[in-house]
């Protein structure tokens, strides 16, 4: 009996361990198929040089945190420097600017202001989007609140062919011009979940963003 017990727990433990290594298969998969269908799918709608980029009305700049103390961000620091580029080249007549604003003692979105501003952007061109608590949330609140559905999204590049796809699946014509990158390995690990979330959220799950709200429309006169 005991023998038979035995067998019976192997067995379970057997199939525990198929099933386990079943599913991380299928995990990285799809993953892996994600990743190469979000860059594939995006590639020609980013643009590294300003001079190839086309006129639009509006650029979304999406956040980052600033930084700590006396340390800036590279990321945040490059994002405003090329949204500035694109304004002050006449690319575009207004920024939007999308981050985080969770809680009082941290806003994505006024640092970002105050940063454009000292590049040389008139405030009265940049507005500001509170809600931009991801990627995902920043798109779709662009389109949805803002009502901008024809936009160049700032970021690096890596981050462009995310917010793109999302753009692609939400019916918003976007292209991307790229930030100057940062070389962070922590970046080529977190990026490939996040993409594969991204195709989650716009064909599976069909996800909302956390807030949406009443319409804010841009001026742009």
């Amino acid at each position: 009996m005991r023998k038979i017990k035995d067998i019976f727990i192997r067995l379970l433990v057997r199939r525990f361990w198929l099933k386990f290594l079943i599913l991380a298969l299928l995990a990285i998969g799809g993953t892996w198929c994600s990743n190469w269908y979000v860059i594939a799918t995006t590639k020609s709608q980013i643009y590294h040089e300003l001079n190839e980029v086309p006129q639009k009305k509006v650029a979304l700049v999406l956040g980052t945190i600033k930084g700590y103390r006396d340390y800036e961000n590279p990321y945040f620091t490059y994002r405003m420097e090329a949204a500035a580029e694109l304004y002050l080249s006449g690319k575009v007549e207004h920024i939007l600017v999308s981050g985080d604003n969770h809680v009082h003692s941290y806003n994505e979105p006024e640092d970002m202001l105050n940063k454009l501003v000292e590049l040389g952007v008139p405030a009265s061109r940049i507005t500001l989007d509170y809600a931009g608590f991801r990627t995902f949330d920043s798109m779709i609140r662009a389109k949805e609140i803002f009502g901008v559905d024809d936009i160049i999204v700032v970021s690096q590049e890596y981050h462009l062919q995310r917010a793109l796809y999302i753009a692609n699946a939400n019916n918003i014509k976007a292209i991307g011009y790229t930030a100057k990158n940062v070389d962070y390995n922590g970046i080529n690990l977190r990026e490939p979940l996040a993409k594969f979330k991204a195709v989650l959220d716009c064909s599976i799950l069909f996800t909302s963003p956390k807030f949406l709200g009443k319409k804010e429309p841009i001026s742009l006169y």
